[in-house]
C-alpha cells in the first residue's frame, strides 16, 4: 500500500468519523448518514489496497519460487 493511499484512507475514515460524530450531536441525520458513508469508503480503500499488496507478496513468491526451479 502507497504512502499516499493510506493517508487518503485515513483521511476519509477521520473525517467520517467526525461527521458522523457530529451529525448524531446535532441530530442531524443526514449529516451522520454522510459520516458513516465516508468511514465506509475509507475502511474500503484500505481493505482494497490489502488486497493489492497481498497479491504483490503472492506474486513475489511465486517469482521466488520459480527462480528455484530454473536452478535446478
Amino acid at each position: 500500500m502507497g504512502l499516499e493511499d493510506k493517508a487518503d484512507a485515513q483521511k476519509d475514515k477521520l473525517a467520517g468519523a467526525t461527521k458522523e460524530g457530529a451529525g448524531k450531536l446535532t441530530g442531524d441525520s443526514q449529516t451522520e448518514a454522510e459520516g458513516k458513508g465516508q468511514n465506509l469508503q475509507g475502511k474500503l480503500k484500505d481493505a482494497a489496497e490489502s488486497v493489492k499488496d497481498a497479491a504483490g507478496d503472492a506474486k513475489e513468491s511465486a517469482k521466488g519460487f520459480t527462480d528455484g526451479l530454473k536452478k535446478d
